[in-house]
């Protein structure tokens, strides 16, 4: 599923730029958080896929949808935490708006 692929591979840049973060007090919480709402985007979408019904699917979408915009809530406390930059935040917001319009078209697909 191309909506999976995507959501797992802005896992992976999300958790890259994570890395990056340069701060004399680690707060390894909302990184931690951070970490988990960009991961179960992914882990809904196969959880939801692997169930017998359509409406369960349903479900772990909009479950997985949700945990796109914590993700981009998140991104946004470190941009002004200033502990990623304002370029990085644009373009990984820029991509969990394209991930979230699949996820609504998958969604809509879904009868």
């Amino acid at each position: 599923m191309k909506v999976w692929k995507k959501a797992v591979e802005f896992a992976v840049k999300v958790i890259r730029e994570l890395d990056n973060i340069q701060s004399e007090r680690k707060h390894f919480r909302i990184i931690e958080q951070t970490e988990a709402a960009v991961t179960s985007i992914s882990a809904n979408i196969a959880e939801g896929k692997g169930r017998y019904s359509k409406k369960e699917f349903r479900q772990f979408l909009y479950i997985a949808r949700g945990s796109v915009y914590e993700t981009v809530s998140f991104l946004n406390i470190l941009l002004e935490m200033k502990w990623i930059p304002t370029d990085k935040t644009q373009e990984l917001e820029s991509e969990a708006l394209s991930l979230n319009k699949m996820l609504n078209a998958l969604i809509n697909s879904i009868n």
